[in-house]
C-alpha cells in the first residue's frame, strides 16, 4: 500500500494527469458553490420563527450550516467527478507501470456512468443520514472516517477494477483484501478532508487502486 501510495503521488506530475485535475477541479468547485447557493436560499426563504431577530440569526447560522454541509460533502462531489474522467487516469499510469496487462477492455461508458452514479447516491446518501452524529462531539469523525473509508476503498476499487476484470472476479478479490481496501480507503478519506490536499486525493486513489488492483489478481 505504501508503494502504491508513492507512485500514486508521482502520477500527479504528469502533464495530463494534471489537465485532467484542473478540469475536475473546476467542475467540482462550481458544482459545490451552486450547492451552497441553493442550500443557504431554502434556508434565507423558508421562515422558521416569526420574530425578526431570532430569525435573522437564524439565517445566519443557515448560512454557516450551508458550507459546514457543503463542505462535507466535498470529498463525494469531486470522486464523482473524478470518476468521469477516470479511465483516463487509469490509463495514465497502466502505461507507466503495467503496460502489459491484460484486459478484458474497457468498461465502457455507460458503465462507468452508472458505476459512478451508484457510487455518488450510496455516500450522499449515508453521509447525509450520518449527520444526526455531528451532535455526538467527538464521535462524529470516528463514524465519518470508518464509514467513508469502507466506501471509498471499495468503490474506488471497482471502479477501476472494472476496466480490467469481470464482476465475479473482482468481488472475489474485493472479499479476500478486504483489510487492505479498508485501510487504503481510510486514509482516502482522512486526505478528502484536508484543504488543498483533498483536490488531488482521487487521482491518487485512482493510481493507489490501479496498483493494489494488479497486486490482489497477481497474487490469486
Amino acid at each position: 500500500m505504501i508503494r502504491a501510495f508513492f507512485r500514486a503521488i508521482g502520477l500527479i506530475l504528469d502533464p495530463k494527469a494534471r489537465r485532467v485535475l484542473f478540469y475536475a477541479v473546476f467542475s467540482a468547485t462550481l458544482v459545490l458553490l451552486l450547492s451552497w447557493a441553493i442550500i443557504y436560499t431554502l434556508l434565507a426563504k423558508t421562515i422558521f420563527f416569526p420574530i425578526n431577530w431570532i430569525e435573522t440569526s437564524f439565517d445566519w447560522l443557515g448560512g454557516l450550516a450551508a458550507w459546514a454541509l457543503t463542505w462535507m460533502l466535498f470529498p463525494v462531489t469531486i470522486s464523482i467527478v473524478i470518476g468521469l474522467y477516470l479511465e483516463e487516469i487509469a490509463t495514465i499510469f497502466e502505461k507507466k507501470y503495467y503496460p502489459y496487462s491484460s484486459s478484458i477492455g474497457s468498461a465502457g461508458t455507460f458503465n462507468t456512468l452508472l458505476t459512478t452514479l451508484r457510487f455518488f447516491l450510496i455516500m450522499l446518501s449515508l453521509n447525509i443520514l450520518i449527520l444526526p452524529f455531528l451532535l455526538s462531539g467527538p464521535f462524529f469523525p470516528f463514524v465519518f472516517y470508518v464509514m467513508n473509508g469502507y466506501l471509498l476503498g471499495r468503490e474506488y476499487f471497482e471502479l477501476v477494477a472494472l476496466r480490467r476484470s469481470r464482476a465475479v472476479e473482482i468481488k472475489t478479490l474485493r472479499k479476500k483484501n478486504m483489510l487492505k481496501l479498508f485501510l487504503t480507503g481510510l486514509l482516502l478519506a482522512f486526505m478528502l478532508t484536508i484543504p488543498v490536499i483533498n483536490l488531488v486525493t482521487p487521482i491518487i486513489a485512482t493510481g493507489m487502486m490501479v496498483q493494489l488492483f494488479e497486486e490482489f489478481r497477481n497474487k490469486a
